[in-house]
């Protein structure tokens, strides 16, 4: 508990406010609907995933220095507030990822890709 000033007549207590405010979190979803953060073009999950493995912010900001440490700590607080629906878009985009590699690999056969590619090489 704080000490309270002494109750004195002649003594003028300054009172000081506070305003409190929310703001958004810096978040935009671009145009292929990949929601990135501080209009970088770093993805939300980039952020989440790191700070899942346990980077602190001041880690983060090391490894994408064209964030701001507060649209870094706005993130992850926004993630903390809203756990459950970004985990869902995370496991979405998961989704999507392995539909394309699908689709990728469907169109051609990886193995032997190396060997293939080889094969075109101009023999000098």
């Amino acid at each position: 508990m704080l000490p309270r000033a002494p109750n004195k007549p002649h003594a003028k207590m300054r009172v000081m406010s506070l305003k409190i405010s929310t703001d958004p979190a810096p978040l935009f979803t671009d145009e292929d609907g990949v929601v990135r953060v501080g209009g970088t073009r770093v993805r939300l999950e980039t952020v989440v995933y790191a700070f899942n493995q346990g980077a602190s912010a001041e880690e983060i900001l090391q490894q994408y220095p064209s964030l701001a440490l507060a649209d870094i700590y706005a993130t992850i607080s926004y993630y903390l507030q809203h756990r459950s629906s970004v985990d869902d878009y995370l496991k979405e985009r998961q989704r999507g990822h392995d539909r394309v590699r699908q689709l990728n690999e469907s169109r051609s056969d990886p193995a032997g890709l190396r060997e293939r590619l080889l094969k075109r090489k101009p023999k000098s």
